[in-house]
């Protein structure tokens, strides 16, 4: 039996977030996602795709002659052969992040991967799903990301900073304004007024193309 993954869409555009903002990247966004975020901008990715095997995956991805891929959802290791997807690309030389929840172990995640982190915030709706097991397996190679939609949670992620040593542990800690709940600006503002060792993030493919998928 091949393995196969269920795929809502493989397409190529500029990353719009995290270390590679703003370089051209393959994109591979797995269908379906347990969680319920209540601020989500993918949640055409809740359901459909189509079942694909992984090498026509690695086909449709070669197709783009890019050397970045980042898979992401939904929710990627919600489907277990993702982390062989993962593995395959990096096999084929590619330079590849996830972007995940954290709600699922992380610890099979090919160590090639710049695993991208996102722990969920209380404005979320999601907090309890944090595993904060996985906190312990990043290294300086992978990021952490917070979407903040209040000062409430600007300060639970700056809590969670401190607690975790989160500047120390991995090589980006991203604090990132929900799009229609917080201004860039003031989160700016209280990111230098704390002189904290995190990066704004602003989502480049909204301030483009107004869109999630980044075309």
């Amino acid at each position: 039996m091949q393995e196969t993954l269920r795929i809502t869409e493989i397409f190529h555009s500029l990353q719009g977030e995290a270390r590679t903002a703003g370089l051209p990247t393959v994109f591979v966004r797995l269908t379906g996602c347990p969680l319920r975020c209540q601020y989500c901008d993918t949640a055409y990715a809740f359901s459909g795709g189509e079942n694909l095997p992984l090498s026509e995956i690695l086909e449709r991805v070669a197709g783009y002659q890019s050397r970045r891929v980042c898979v992401t959802g939904g929710e990627p290791l919600a489907q277990p052969n993702s982390v062989a997807l993962l593995r395959r690309l990096c096999e084929a030389g590619y330079e590849v992040s996830l972007e995940t929840s954290g709600a699922f172990d992380v610890s099979d995640v090919d160590a090639r991967v710049s695993r991208v982190l996102d722990l969920k915030t209380p404005g979320s709706g999601e907090v309890a799903r944090n595993r904060y097991e996985n906190i312990a397996l990043l290294t300086r190679h992978d990021q952490m990301k917070f979407v903040l939609c209040s000062r409430e949670d600007y300060d639970w992620a700056v809590s969670k900073l401190i607690e975790y040593r989160l500047d120390s542990r991995v090589g980006e800690v991203l604090f990132s304004p929900s799009h229609g709940q917080l201004e860039g600006r003031e989160l700016a503002d209280w990111i230098v007024a704390d002189n904290l060792p995190v990066r704004l993030q602003l989502q480049l493919h909204k301030v483009l193309w107004n869109d999630a998928r980044g075309r």
